[in-house]
This record gives C-alpha cells, structure tokens and sequence, in this order.
C-alpha cells in the first residue's frame, strides 16, 4: 500500500496513523472526558432527563438496568416453595412377546458367533448359524418399528409434532 513516495515502510505507516489521529482530534474525536461507573451501581437515581431519553427510551438507568436486581426473581430465593418440582416421568410399557423373540435371537447370535463352545458346537457350524441369528433378530427389529402417523390420527391433518 504505497502512497505516492514509494518507500513504503514502516516510517510512512507510523506517519500515516499519526497523520489520521491528528484529524480524528480535530474533529473532536476522543476530546470528550470520560465517563466512569460508579461504585455501587444499583444505587444510583434513574435518568430522568427527556433529553438524554434513558436506557432504550425507559426511565431507568442503564448501570441500574444491567446490575440491579432481578425483576423476575422471587423475593426470598431460599423458600424451597418456589423451586420447580417436575411430575413423575410415566411408567415404561410393558415389554411384547415380540420385543423378547427380537432379544432372544440377538442374544443366541452373538453367543453363538462369541463363544460357540458353551453350547457345545464347532465353530464351522455355529457362525453360519450365529450369522443367521442375528440377522433374523435384526430383520424382526426391523420390521417392528411403527411407519406412517399414529394411531387415531387424521392423514390429511397436516404435520404432526
């Protein structure tokens, strides 16, 4: 980023910024003394003034409006009457002859592919048997998840949540 000279180094950077600084004071840019927050925020009064028109428009102040106290907190927050207590979750349903088939052969294929000689068979027969086990176990699995809307429910209703 060369500006007419050609040198290009960093003398001309260190110019050029004090060169933006000195018309940035000019303008009055950074002149203003600054402000500084109070020690203890929340008692300061509320702005009041239209001039100014407060925090967003409203009547408070903006130290009182970001560290006061919380307005929707309750008064005592020690009162365990005010603590959320959520209601029992419902009970698990009851599991079909369905869901222990699936298990049964899920558990019998992975035994038989695992550790085939506790049911006292040779390995070149209990994997092709294990492999159909678990394979009959997944395909039943399968087939027992529920498509289309529920129950009860009305197709042309729209989406369901």
């Amino acid at each position: 980023m060369s500006r007419g000279n050609g040198a290009g180094g960093p003398e001309d950077i260190d110019a050029t910024f004090a060169e933006i600084v000195a018309d940035l004071r000019r303008e009055g840019v950074g002149t203003a003394p600054e402000k500084s927050l109070p020690d203890d925020p929340v008692e300061t009064a509320p702005v009041t003034s239209s001039a100014t028109g407060g925090w967003r428009g409203s009547d408070s102040d903006w130290s009182a409006t970001m560290f006061g106290d919380d307005p929707a907190e309750p008064g005592k927050p020690d009162d365990p009457d005010d603590h959320y207590v959520p209601p029992e979750p419902p009970p698990l349903p009851r599991p079909r002859k369905g869901a222990f088939v699936v298990l049964l052969f899920l558990v019998l294929g992975l035994l038989l592919l695992i550790a085939p000689s506790v049911i006292g068979l040779a390995a070149a027969i209990a994997t092709p048997l294990g492999l159909l086990a678990l394979a009959a176990g997944i395909a039943l699995l399968l087939l027992r998840v529920k498509q289309g809307p529920p129950d009860g429910a009305d197709p042309d209703n729209g989406a369901q949540v």
